[in-house]
């Protein structure tokens, strides 16, 4: 899917990331050109934080329903041998090398805070961080910019399995947010510096309707300040607030990326939508998106127009397309899109959802860009980037709008 306060740390003109010598300087500028070029990127989703629809393999078997219960069940010798494994197999530099191939400029990773700094009685396992430092180096061979994206934080931002705990949403309490800006500080100074990296993203989806808001902001403030120097573009997520709304917040903050995830899957009134609508709705989302007084991307997207792939909505729940989950009326049948490869979806599904991933590149390049949700998958189809791309559902290259099948689909 906190508030005790520490003050602001403002570094140096000369901060240094921890490898650095004492003569290297941070960069002076981020070394993507947000405001002038288009983002076209994509997340590694499932592999720093696990979500059991990702990678079901994992979760197989077990009671487990996010990575905290996971390692919790499994217990800290069998989790590590587990993951260890995962990390270092389920991402690495060939898939680096396949983005940059498909004209993709851009990857965003998604690292939970336990595996920065952890929380003492917390069952999670280190080690995520450790790969995180050879993945901007694999990132940098392939020419491709990093986004390092703190995708859960201490207490749950947002109650979601992506968060890395399950559950109710307590990123207010306690020490929570001090502990979210140690973590920030210590990618800052350990990453800041590296070429690849060339945006940080303070949080990922914050619960805006659950917190309170003004909280919110002054994190996102605090954590931009902390950030400011060392030249990387500071992503932020809008709390489900809307772009709109942050047009009047702000002002004098340099470097600020707004980052928007666009979803057309999670409720019954957007399921029941035509393919044509779903379409519109998209192309509708980047004028949205456009008319933000900030570069803004959509930093989470995807091609499904059916919540069917499997777990999608939380570990042995069903979905609401088919009416297995939290809904009596199904709206259509799952068959063939729960699971398995998009070489297997019917044709009219691979028409439907190849219209729908262009009319949302036309959308979001309307605004600063996108970065799609996720790379891969274990059989999620309309989500796997990698097998829509072998299949021609995604154009490629991505960088070449004169490769899309559908060109000037929003009109």
């Amino acid at each position: 899917m906190p508030r005790s306060w520490s003050s602001v740390v403002t570094i140096g003109l000369l901060a240094l990331s921890s490898n650095a010598s004492p003569i290297t300087p941070y960069k002076r500028a981020p070394s993507f050109d947000y405001a002038g070029s288009k983002v076209r990127g994509v997340n590694t989703g499932g592999w720093f934080v696990l979500e059991p629809w990702i990678t079901p393999s994992l979760f197989e078997g077990n009671g487990a329903v996010d990575e905290y219960t996971l390692t919790q069940e499994l217990g800290k010798d069998a989790a590590m041998s587990k993951l260890q494994q995962h990390w270092n197999s389920w991402i690495t530099q060939a898939d680096f090398n396949q983005m940059a191939a498909a004209g993709l400029n851009h990857v965003r990773i998604p690292i939970g805070y336990w595996s920065v700094i952890a929380l003492d009685g917390e069952p999670f396992v280190q080690g995520a961080y450790q790969v995180l430092g050879k993945a901007l180096d694999w990132a940098q061979a392939a020419g491709l910019k990093v986004m390092i994206d703190l995708h859960g934080a201490p207490g749950s931002q947002n109650g979601f399995d992506n968060s890395g705990r399950y559950g109710s949403i307590q990123w207010t309490q306690g020490d929570t947010v001090a502990h979210t800006i140690k973590v920030l500080n210590k990618i800052r100074d350990d990453h800041a510096a590296h070429p690849a990296v060339s945006a940080i993203e303070l949080l990922n989806e914050p619960m805006g309707s659950s917190l309170d808001m003004n909280t919110v902001r002054q994190f996102y403030m605090d954590g931009w300040g902390n950030l400011k120097n060392s030249q990387v573009a500071v992503a932020f997520h809008e709390a489900f607030e809307g772009v709109a709304s942050w047009n009047d917040w702000g002002a004098g903050m340099s470097n600020l990326l707004l980052d928007t995830h666009h979803y057309e899957v999670f409720n019954v009134d957007q399921l029941s939508m035509s393919p044509d609508d779903h379409i519109k709705a998209a192309c509708d989302f980047g004028s949205e998106m456009a008319s933000s007084n900030k570069a803004t991307i959509s930093g989470e997207w995807t091609g499904g127009i059916t919540d069917c792939a499997k777990w999608l909505n939380g570990k042995n729940k069903g979905a609401r397309y088919d009416g297995t989950f939290e809904n009596d009326n199904a709206i259509g049948s799952c068959a063939g899109k729960s699971s398995g490869s998009v070489a297997n979806l019917s044709s009219d599904d691979k028409y439907n959802i190849g219209r729908f991933i262009e009319a949302q590149l036309e959308g979001y390049e309307k605004a600063a860009g996108w970065i799609f949700w996720t790379w891969k998958t274990e059989g999620a189809p309309e989500w796997d980037m990698q097998d829509l791309l072998a299949n021609g559902l995604f154009p490629k290259p991505v960088n070449d709008p004169s490769a899309r099948k559908y060109s000037g689909i929003c009109g």
